[in-house]
C-alpha cells in the first residue's frame, strides 16, 4: 500500500462509524467526476487530432478494418 493509502485508512479509522457513509459519498463523488472529465478531455484534443487522423494515409492504414 502506498503511504498516502495507508494515512487514509488511518484517518478513516479515527472517525466514528457514522460517518463512513459521508466518506463512501465523497469517494464516489471523486470517481464521478474523474469518469466525467474523460470524455471532455478527448473531446477537447479531438481538433488538435484531426489533421492527423484525416488524411489519406490514415484512411489506407485503416481500410481492412
Amino acid at each position: 500500500m502506498t503511504q498516502v493509502k495507508e494515512e487514509i485508512i488511518s484517518e478513516l479509522n479515527d472517525l466514528p462509524p457514522w460517518t463512513y457513509g459521508e466518506v463512501l459519498d465523497f469517494i464516489r463523488y471523486l470517481k464521478f467526476r474523474r469518469r466525467k472529465a474523460a470524455p471532455d478531455t478527448a473531446l477537447a484534443s479531438e481538433p488538435a487530432l484531426r489533421k492527423d487522423w484525416l488524411r489519406p494515409e490514415e484512411d489506407e492504414a485503416w481500410s481492412d478494418l
